[in-house]
């Protein structure tokens, strides 16, 4: 979503980097690319009015430390300010009663229904809550079908709703057998609506009055950008909002809405749905957006994604075997399986600081995604003993593995040979990390902040070389 955004403020930054000190001077051409760059990506132009003259007061103000380079430096004051205009730290659902109502609400086609199952999956598996839905979508039947498949994937009850019944009828009775069935956290999915439609708008105060100080989450759009901002702020004046959501942040969109909707409604971002699958919903923290928005990584929640995906035990198992200069094709396809639970390859680098500029040189990575899966269809076309033993693989089977495949037999031999080579490079690495040094990846760029290992080409005792990949980026 924010691409655009952070190529727009990398070149801005161009004019106070390399510079002795910011100066008026030089720090003016900077504000105004920041500044059409914001109102590009459909921010409230009074919001960028004020954040522009915050920076600059920042900028030029005795704040700024001397001696310090002033590209870094004000880098570091965007970096505040763009975390303060978000809300400055992320705001937890509040959870503590026996029995939590959840009311989710919004306008047509938002995604309630989606985020509605998202969350419940979100609450089971991270903070190990007992979930009850309740479709309370009176205008749209589906919606109720769609609410329980995912509930029925995810192994979460949920109530029979009577869609003849008034909203709060509904959430009433279900509300009665969510306290029967001993439940912790109700999460009501309501029909979408407008915000000008008082006869809508009355059902939902209704809904909301008949619950007992609940969460009210609005689930915006964040594709509509500045109207996103508009429509919690008459819910937020008509029902009483706690909390607004993000959808479709994976969009091209030009996220205008999360830069704007909290300073504008003083509704904090919760959550943000960063895909269609259940399990990618993210709670919403303005310093790490901030971050990724400004090429200087999400360390915090890559490692945090690493600690739920990776399976130790089968991440344990291959490093023993590499310890053993054993790495196989099925130990390939592991750690192939591991890193796709991360996510796309472009999103992983994405929260590595630096990385920002390397994927502007490199552009679409999709080419090399696809032909990761092209590597996955050949593997599943090999005997298991084959992919114990790639040395096995004589031109007949090759031949085979090739037909199986739909590839050709110049695929699967370059397959082989690039297996080769990383199998290789991961027995050195092992032996590297033993030895006190992790390699680094030849055109990665050397990342701030990480010490680095032994040079390229040293030779050690007995005259051998190291391998070419020296120094530390992890």
């Amino acid at each position: 979503m924010f691409d655009n955004l952070s190529d727009k403020f990398h070149d801005a930054f161009k004019n106070v980097t390399g510079q002795g000190k910011i100066t008026e001077a030089n720090i003016e051409d900077t504000l105004k690319q920041v500044r059409t760059a914001l109102l590009e990506a459909d921010v409230n132009f009074k919001v960028v009015k004020e954040f522009v003259a915050k920076v600059k007061e920042q900028a030029m103000g005795e704040k700024v430390i001397r001696g310090v380079n002033p590209g870094e430096q004000f880098t570091k004051i965007m970096h505040d300010e763009l975390t303060k205009l978000m809300g400055e730290e992320h705001v937890e659902l509040k959870l503590s009663r026996p029995l939590n109502p959840i009311l989710i609400v919004g306008l047509n086609g938002a995604g309630k229904t989606t985020f509605t199952g998202k969350l419940a999956l979100y609450l089971k598996s991270k903070k190990k809550k007992d979930i009850y839905l309740i479709p309370a979508d009176n205008f749209r039947p589906a919606a109720k079908d769609q609410l329980i498949v995912h509930a029925k994937n995810m192994q979460i009850d949920y109530f029979d709703s009577d869609l003849s019944m008034l909203p709060k009828d509904i959430v009433a009775a279900g509300m009665e057998e969510a306290k029967k069935l001993g439940k912790e956290v109700v999460i009501v999915d309501t029909a979408g609506r407008l915000q000008v439609d008082e006869e809508l708008m009355g059902q939902l105060e209704d809904v909301k009055n008949s619950l007992k100080d609940p969460e009210v989450l609005l689930v915006a759009d964040a594709m509509t950008g500045q109207e996103a901002v508009n429509v919690a702020k008459v819910f937020d004046e008509r029902i009483g909002l706690t909390g607004a959501v993000l959808s479709k942040m994976d969009s091209d969109a030009r996220g205008g809405a999360a830069l704007s909707i909290r300073y504008v409604t003083n509704v904090p971002i919760k959550f943000i749905s960063v895909g269609e699958k259940m399990k990618e919903l993210e709670p919403f923290h303005p310093d790490r957006l901030a971050k990724r928005i400004l090429d200087m990584g999400d360390v915090v929640s890559l490692v945090e994604k690493a600690q739920e995906s990776i399976d130790e035990k089968e991440a344990e198992r291959v490093m023993k075997r590499l310890e053993k200069k054993k790495f196989t094709i099925n130990d390939f396809i592991s750690q192939m399986d591991q890193i796709n639970k991360l996510g796309s390859m472009q999103s992983i680098l994405k929260m590595i600081p630096g990385m920002g500029g390397m994927l502007r040189q490199v552009g679409d990575l999709s080419p090399a995604e696809d032909e990761m899966k092209k590597m996955r269809v050949m593997i599943n076309s090999m005997t298991e003993k084959e992919r114990e033993n790639h040395k096995l693989l004589n031109p007949s089977r090759i031949d085979r593995i090739a037909r199986g495949s739909g590839t050709t037999e110049k695929d699967v031999r370059e397959f082989i040979k690039k297996f080769e080579q990383m199998s290789e490079m991961m027995i050195n690495m092992m032996g590297m990390m033993k030895g006190g040094a992790m390699p680094n990846i030849p055109g990665m760029p050397s990342m701030p902040g990480f010490r680095q290992g032994q040079k390229q080409g040293k030779k050690k005792k007995g005259g051998k070389k190291k391998s070419q990949f020296g120094s530390k980026f992890f």
